[in-house]
């Protein structure tokens, strides 16, 4: 079956929703993966403490690179605080209350940040 954009397959009785971009099932799907959240050039530093049971940890989005640079910046950033932390879905996670030091920290690397949340 020729497909047109116009006639975009998007969902299937066998595989359920489908994706319009790759036209494979969206469990499947290997385009929206590689999407990284939009941003708008603005790195916000945020706590947050929800579904951690009260551990508190520094969030850091925004950030407009690929998952392999993500991965080294928080890297450094987790030695520059001497603390643990992880990257989810373009979202760095640095256990603990670092803002203030993060923000100097990326504002060297030469990003605009923002402290965001109370």
């Amino acid at each position: 079956m020729k497909k047109s954009k116009s006639n975009v397959l998007v969902y299937s009785t066998e595989f359920g929703n489908m994706c319009p971009r790759c036209n494979k099932p969206s469990s499947n799907c290997s385009c929206q993966k590689n999407q990284s959240p939009k941003c708008d050039g603005i790195v916000r530093l945020q706590r947050q403490t929800k579904g951690r049971k009260g551990k508190g940890v520094t969030l850091i989005t925004g950030l407009d690179l690929d998952s392999k640079a993500i991965k080294k910046l928080a890297k450094s950033l987790k030695q520059k605080c001497g603390c643990g932390g992880s990257v989810k879905k373009g979202v760095i996670e640095i256990q603990g209350d670092h803002r203030d030091v993060l923000e100097k920290e990326l504002a060297t690397h030469g990003f605009k940040v923002k402290q965001a949340g109370g």
